[in-house]
């Protein structure tokens, strides 16, 4: 079995938190509490290839004020930088932590586009997808609510961990 480090990131109030509890507990919670500093879950997956386990940091949103942590990516393997899609500014954010976690470590990049349960704020255009497909290696639509995308999200980047 190896072990890999998942970072996830955004802005404050995007699910970070509700996607790992989603993904690792199978419970969402309408509940909203503010994450402070950082919190590591652990979940086996089983690839094509061996056994991984996820050490999954849930890392306290980043806003413009509080800055961005950039120890807390030491050692990862992957990041997660999760948006919420009825919030337009959380893309904009999304890019401008993508920028900080590009300056300081050279590790696979997803993007979650989550509450696809709710209507959308924006709509894509061809050059938005464009951009996110040479941004990050994917993306995926998401709902911590529902479950929908979640476990095909964080399998494909443990399958991805073994290649």
């Amino acid at each position: 079995m190896i072990q890999k480090k998942i970072c996830l990131l955004g802005a404050s109030a995007v699910g970070k938190t509700s996607l790992i509890r989603q993904y690792v507990e199978g419970i969402f919670s309408k509940k909203y509490l503010t994450s402070i500093g950082v919190k590591i879950d652990k979940k086996q997956v089983k690839t094509d290839k061996q056994i991984v386990q996820l050490m999954i940091w849930d890392i306290e949103g980043i806003d413009r004020y509080c800055g961005f942590q950039a120890k807390y990516l030491r050692g990862a393997s992957a990041f997660i930088i999760v948006t919420d899609q009825t919030r337009s500014q959380s893309l904009v954010e999304g890019f401008d932590i993508l920028k900080m976690v590009q300056e300081v470590a050279d590790i696979p990049g997803f993007l979650a586009i989550n509450k696809s349960d709710l209507p959308a704020s924006w709509h894509w255009s061809e050059t938005e997808l464009e951009e996110l497909k040479q941004s990050f290696n994917q993306f995926f639509d998401t709902s911590a609510k529902t479950g929908d995308g979640v476990e095909n999200m964080f399998s494909h980047i443990a399958k991805v961990q073994t290649e």
